[in-house]
């Protein structure tokens, strides 16, 4: 859609879904409002608040982050490397030596291959045992050793020593990371695509997937016919694409095998009352619990749910199909231990929700791949763009610059 609006040639958008937005989408459940898990708009790019802050209008809030990370029986500030203060003792002395440690003998250490050795190189023993590996490998789904160094730095806070020191004594007087701040919807994530589908519903065919494409004489064809394209921009997901593509040469179906992601299934939780905590969300990394991240949609916006409760979203550490007569009193006692709730009895539903494409793996596979896949696309006019047709870890923004930049190389390969 961001792609429509910044397109001056004649197009049309294939969705197939009945629906527009993909991923981000509110949905209502029994006077709750349910987004697919945590949406949020943090806009950095200038003009990119300016365009969205007109399309929604008086519809939104402005947020600043509270985020947490919950482990050892207690709430840290966020990001973990930079707040060990409330931590007990011990554990809060490892995670500060380690860093210490760490910083020596940064200047004599190579450069890390893997997300692990990054984590120990720049952090320590302490921070990398107590949160980012454990951490990671919940939320990737993988151990941090099976993944590449390179896809970390603008998401991962580096902190500098003051803050690690000031962290440890309760004095970090700022936030950190890119996401400090952020623009939410009232009534949802779900907005966001409304406002864009105005002006493109002309351009739009719902419930309209394609069957195959023949990349050759650059042809799509679906079930009630067929289109020529000039540029074909993909936001479907890389390895769908790819599977679709008609006669695939070989080398390129082999990159295709490399590529990994995984999906997450996560619980919408809705609550007979408020979050008993002020948070937006929080970050859990010790296994024994059955979740890396709870966030709070109500505490985004008071419209996410009705008056006097709350609704939750869990995202879970397994990548299986739950069995909620086995997971759901597991995810109750963990909220209750986050005091995110008082008793089982005020969960008033919890539904299982799948997102297939979760999480794209930067393993060590993932550049070669990408190497040979997108240069081949290239040649036939494809342009794959998106979080998942890029193939990449990104936000909302960077979804809608994704677009701009789509349109401009559409354009471009028309003239």
């Amino acid at each position: 859609m961001s792609a429509g609006h910044h397109l001056k040639r004649p197009y049309e958008i294939h969705e197939r879904n009945d629906f527009v937005g993909g991923h981000a989408i509110t949905i209502e459940e029994k006077g709750y409002r349910f987004d697919r898990t945590g949406h949020l708009l943090h806009l950095r790019d200038e003009a990119m608040r300016r365009w969205v802050t007109t399309l929604l209008k008086d519809r939104t809030v402005t947020v600043e982050r509270k985020s947490r990370v919950f482990s050892h029986g207690v709430y840290t500030r966020y990001p973990y490397q930079a707040n060990t203060f409330g931590l007990p003792p011990d554990i809060a002395y490892e995670c500060l030596t380690g860093f210490l440690e760490a910083l020596q003998k940064q200047a004599q250490t190579t450069e890390p291959n893997t997300f692990e050795e990054f984590c120990l190189k720049y952090f320590g023993e302490g921070f990398s045992k107590h949160f980012m590996i454990p951490y990671n490998a919940k939320l990737w789904g993988t151990h941090p050793r099976e993944i590449t160094a390179q896809w970390c730095s603008r998401f991962v806070p580096m902190p500098k020593l003051d803050d690690v020191i000031a962290g440890a004594v309760g004095k970090n007087d700022r936030e950190l990371g890119y996401n400090t701040n952020f623009l939410y919807p009232k009534q949802g994530i779900g907005e966001l695509p409304k406002a864009l589908y105005k002006g493109l519903e002309q351009h739009t065919l719902l419930e309209h997937a394609p069957t195959s494409i023949d990349f050759q004489n650059k042809r799509i064809h679906f079930q009630d016919g067929s289109r020529d394209y000039q540029a074909l921009i993909a936001t479907l997901p890389l390895d769908i694409l790819l599977a679709l593509l008609q006669d695939l040469p070989a080398d390129i179906q082999e990159a295709a095998s490399k590529l990994r992601c995984n999906p997450l299934w996560y619980l919408d939780v809705a609550l007979q009352r408020p979050c008993g905590v002020d948070l937006h969300w929080a970050y859990v990394p010790e296994e024994r619990f059955p979740f890396y991240r709870v966030g709070c949609y109500s505490n985004f916006s008071e419209q996410m749910a009705p008056p006097g409760k709350a609704g939750l979203y869990v995202e879970l550490s397994s990548r299986e199909k739950p069995d909620m007569a086995i997971l759901l009193p597991k995810v109750i006692e963990g909220l209750i231990e986050m005091r995110i709730i008082d008793k089982a009895d005020d969960v008033a539903f919890a539904s299982p929700r799948l997102i297939s494409h979760a999480y794209v793996l930067y393993d060590h596979n993932y550049y070669g791949a990408l190497d040979r896949i997108k240069p081949f696309l290239a040649r036939h006019n494809i342009i794959p763009t998106g979080r998942y047709g890029d193939w990449n870890y990104s936000s909302m923004e960077d979804a809608l610059l994704f677009g701009q930049k789509a349109a401009q190389q559409a354009e471009e390969l028309c003239t």
